[in-house]
């Protein structure tokens, strides 16, 4: 199906994994920069009823199902695709089911976009910082080689030896995110458990290693640098996100009790110590600035406050009066993301 100036006026997006953490935030920064949004969903997940979502439309699609993603595709004929849906966690405990969904559901993707009559101007992949592992480098930039310490690195680098297939049919940009967080992220992460206690005035809480040191950033500035790298799609580059600001946990805890106006007790549950962790992960976003010019970067105290505030006060994120999302049939179904943060189901060990 061709798309014609009269049925398709404004340029469109279409994010996988849209319903997710960081979906969200793609929404806000899609609309302002004048998108139409369509996402991918997935199949059978619970209504959301979220009304962050009313202007967009959904489509209910299984990544490992090529047929389906090729549907979607034709469907949505997109402008520029972001692709956020992923098995996220470090601990995951199906390491197949990671491989699959991050390796081969990108695979698909990729390959019906390179179907399409007409293909996107800006392809963005969402990789991971994690790719890097223990590297002893101190600040990380795209030179560094990679040595994924766990399944779920290995499998984002996989995901980006496999976009090179489609190098030459696809303006592929891929983005080396580094830890983020911000409001609605689920508490199966660290910062969002953390905070969690100190909104709640807990006494104490256990912890793994409080000396592991993290670059991290607020949601709000990934999704930004999102939007600007599929504005200038610098095709066949790949990218850090990140603050250039590590943080141990300790500086962390520490932020937080000056919010919070208390400190709290953390006792060191060995449980909770992984034994392929990642020591400290640290970026330069040289790269990315020289690509599309300087970025916001909020200060982490900042997006701490954010944070508590916002669960102090049970705030969910921005959004708009609730009339109902779009599907392909026109009824409305809300789905969470397939693979994201904000889905992912609560484990024993917070991660990073």
């Amino acid at each position: 199906m061709t798309r014609s100036d009269t049925e398709h006026t404004r340029r469109r997006a279409f994010v996988t994994g849209l319903t997710g953490f960081t979906g969200r935030y793609m929404v806000q920064h899609l609309e302002a920069a004048g998108y139409d949004i369509w996402g991918t969903v997935a199949p059978g997940s619970p209504p959301s009823d979220d009304p962050m979502f009313v202007n967009c439309t959904l489509l209910p699609v299984d990544l490992l199902d090529a047929d389906a993603v090729r549907a979607a595709a034709a469907d949505a004929r997109p402008d520029a695709v972001v692709h956020l849906a992923a098995r996220a966690h470090v601990t995951q405990d199906d390491p197949a089911q990671t491989y699959a969904v991050n390796v081969v559901g990108t695979r698909n993707l990729l390959a019906a976009l390179a179907g399409l009559d007409r293909r996107p101007s800006a392809v963005l992949l969402a990789s991971s910082a994690n790719i890097y592992g223990n590297s002893t480098a101190g600040v990380l930039d795209e030179s560094v080689p990679p040595d994924p310490a766990n399944d779920y690195a290995i499998s984002k680098l996989a995901m980006e030896y496999a976009a090179k297939l489609w190098a030459d049919r696809l303006p592929i940009v891929i983005a080396r995110p580094f830890n983020y967080t911000g409001v609605g992220q689920s508490d199966s992460y660290l910062l969002p458990k953390l905070v969690a206690h100190y909104a709640r005035n807990e006494p104490r809480i256990s912890l793994g290693n409080l000396d592991v040191r993290r670059d991290f950033s607020d949601v709000r500035d990934v999704t930004a640098a999102y939007v600007r790298l599929i504005e200038t799609a610098p095709a066949g580059e790949i990218l850090n996100v990140c603050s250039e600001r590590a943080y141990s946990l300790k500086e962390v805890l520490a932020m937080l009790s000056r919010i919070a106006g208390y400190v709290i007790d953390v006792t060191i549950d060995p449980r909770f110590v992984r034994p392929n962790e990642v020591k400290s992960l640290s970026g330069s976003r040289d790269k990315l600035r020289r690509a599309v010019g300087e970025l916001p970067v909020t200060p982490l105290d900042e997006t701490l406050r954010w944070m508590v505030s916002a669960m102090r006060d049970d705030t969910p994120p921005p959004a708009r009066p609730l009339n109902g999302s779009r599907t392909r049939d026109g009824v409305r179904r809300d789905y969470a993301a397939e693979g994201d943060s904000s889905s992912s189901p609560a484990r024993p060990v917070a991660s990073l």
